[in-house]
């Protein structure tokens, strides 16, 4: 963990704090446009299942963050989670959200990828993601997620 101001609960660097809210809202951003885009059948499952990993990537990076680790430059969410357990943390209500992994590079540069013999449960999909979303802003203690 670096040095400065500790934060009271959970004993978190102040720095490593704030940098976990600011990649939470960004991958608050990632879902709203996941949200924006759920009900247009002219968006492609690739760019919303795209969005939909980058909220979680993100999310997942602010929790490692917030933790004191420093997080690996990977899109792999099954490497973050990894990362997470390992340093003692429950992942399990969210290992589902590892099917996201191949939005991140594979379907965007692909035109008919595996991942497309299944439409995305839109709704359901957003449902996932805001409770990882809200998970760790009650970790790191940010309002409005």
């Amino acid at each position: 963990m670096s040095s400065g101001a500790r934060f009271a609960k959970g004993g978190y660097c102040m720095r490593e704090v704030e940098h976990a809210r600011s990649l939470l809202r960004l991958a608050q951003r990632d879902l709203n446009a996941v949200i924006a885009l759920q009900e247009s059948a002219l968006v492609a499952d690739e760019i919303v299942g795209f969005h939909a990993q980058q909220s979680v990537e993100k999310a997942l990076k602010a929790w490692i963050s917030a933790t004191g680790l420093v997080y690996p430059l990977t899109h792999q969410l099954p490497r973050l989670l990894a990362l997470l357990e390992s340093a003692g943390a429950d992942v399990e209500s969210f290992l589902p959200l590892v099917r996201f992994t191949p939005y991140a590079v594979q379907t965007r540069y692909e035109e008919n990828p595996p991942e497309a013999d299944e439409a995305l449960d839109r709704p359901a999909l957003v449902a996932e993601v805001q409770i990882l979303l809200r998970h760790v802003a009650a970790l790191i203690g940010e309002q409005g997620i």
